[in-house]
């Protein structure tokens, strides 16, 4: 597969700047593969995992919120959040998730549930990722 130019940028930082062979995202309606040479596309994506193909091997990542915006110069992935999965701190990532489902029986509002939920959601994806790498 010919290689093409990949940008993962966070509020943070640029997370990656690179050379990829293939990426498989998550999107708000789906899985999406992109390859060199795809048609331009942009897209939103939820809480998600997405894998990256560096050097022929598939690179695992857990995303949080954002899009991708595919033009025939590079790709470009905006995410709010987004670590390697052999990057994940486990033990920090089940703390998260206890937290979030004590915020949930303790929420008194829908704005309080839903972020909450959100949290859990994240906390899930990342222990996910994490055990899939």
């Amino acid at each position: 597969m010919m290689p093409f130019r990949l940008q993962i940028i966070t509020p943070e930082k640029t997370f990656f700047d690179g050379e990829t062979e293939q990426i498989i995202a998550r999107t708000t309606v789906g899985d999406v593969g992109i390859l060199n040479g795809h048609e331009p596309y942009c897209a939103a994506l939820g809480i998600g995992q997405m894998r990256v193909m560096i050097d022929g091997q598939f690179k695992r990542a857990a995303t949080s919120g954002g899009i991708i915006k595919v033009s025939k110069e590079k790709t470009v992935i905006l995410v709010q959040s987004c670590e390697w999965a052999d990057e994940i701190d486990v033990d920090r990532a089940e703390h998260a998730k206890q937290v979030a489902e004590d915020r949930i029986k303790a929420a008194r509002s829908d704005n309080d549930l839903q972020l909450a939920q959100a949290k859990l959601k994240r906390a899930l994806n990342r222990i996910d990722a994490a055990n899939l790498r």
